[in-house]
């Protein structure tokens, strides 16, 4: 059988976030402040949770585990778009681009597995509080850490393998600041309706399951509360759960409007915009977000600064 040569395009080339090269200096100063806050927030967060014992607790391991993402999330893109705006280097090669996208959709989908794993551990914390020690284990915590990474690069390694198996032949401007699932699927010259259909519905099945055990979770924590009636016990469950809840609504938010619907509704500058929420100011807000509501958070790191 003749081999047949899936992608004529050696290179992709990024449009950017703007035309304008007056403004390039600008956006290259502003980004690059945002990704070194964003990485100065999550490491002083790591360095907390991992210096201060107090905080080694089930939902302060999984909290260590989300900063780590929120690490990931924005070096996987932006040190390539602060290149694009300062040198004009916009061209990425094929197989570049392949693992951009790979490790991008790997965080993406391991941080929503992950705050639903969040979710389960503050039920759990408030509906069972004198179980809570006894079934969430270290070793309970250790395999739901590794399971939400397991399934979140399982889940991109099928889309990556759908999107990247497709012909590609011309044009190769990629309409966004990274390897994407919407811009590059409409670079492709061959049919994309089936694998479309693919990727809506495990992003659906799987998105679904994620956002039903949370809603579920909160649910059965609301319910709990409004059983018991004590004094204080509104201001103690906010304090417990108000930041995760937080989290959730500004993270599920934008990566739905991003991934879960049809590409003949793709705008490329609302997406792009979009993705600056959920790749750039979302890692920069979560640990602001924590340590503003967590006054064992705020201990360890005034100790640490």
């Amino acid at each position: 059988m003749q081999r047949v040569n899936l992608s004529t395009v050696s290179e992709f080339v990024f449009v950017g976030l703007s035309d304008a090269p007056e403004i390039h200096l600008l956006l290259f100063v502003l980004f690059l402040i945002i990704y070194l806050a964003t990485m100065a927030g999550n490491i002083m967060l790591l360095v907390a949770i991992s210096t201060n014992s107090h905080l080694h607790s089930p939902m302060y391991f999984f909290l260590s585990n989300l900063s780590l993402l929120d690490l990931l999330c924005p070096t996987i893109t932006v040190p390539k778009m602060l290149g694009a705006l300062l040198l004009e280097h916009k061209e990425i090669s094929f197989s570049g681009c392949l693992l951009q996208h790979f490790f991008l959709i790997a965080v993406v989908g391991t941080e929503i597995f992950l705050l639903t794993v969040m979710a389960y551990d503050r039920y759990m914390a408030v509906c069972h509080p004198l179980r809570y020690p006894s079934i969430v284990s270290t070793k309970l915590c250790a395999q739901l850490a590794v399971g939400t990474w397991a399934v979140g690069l399982l889940n991109s390694l099928l889309h990556t393998s759908l999107v990247f198996t497709l012909s590609f032949c011309g044009p190769n401007k990629i309409q966004q600041y990274y390897c994407d699932i919407p811009p590059v699927l409409a670079l492709s010259c061959s049919s994309t309706r089936s694998r479309e259909l693919v990727i809506l519905v495990v992003a659906g099945v799987l998105g679904s399951s994620a956002c039903v055990v949370t809603v579920v979770s909160y649910i059965y924590i609301l319910l709990e509360i409004l059983s018991r009636n004590s004094p204080g016990i509104w201001q103690k469950a906010f304090s417990t759960c108000g930041s995760h809840l937080t989290v959730v609504c500004l993270f599920y938010g934008t990566t739905i409007c991003t991934y879960v619907r049809p590409s003949f509704t793709y705008s490329p500058p609302r997406d792009r915009v979009v993705s600056m929420l959920y790749g750039m100011l979302t890692p920069l807000l979560n640990p602001i977000i924590y340590s503003l509501r967590n006054k064992e958070v705020k201990r360890a790191l005034r100790r640490v600064i």
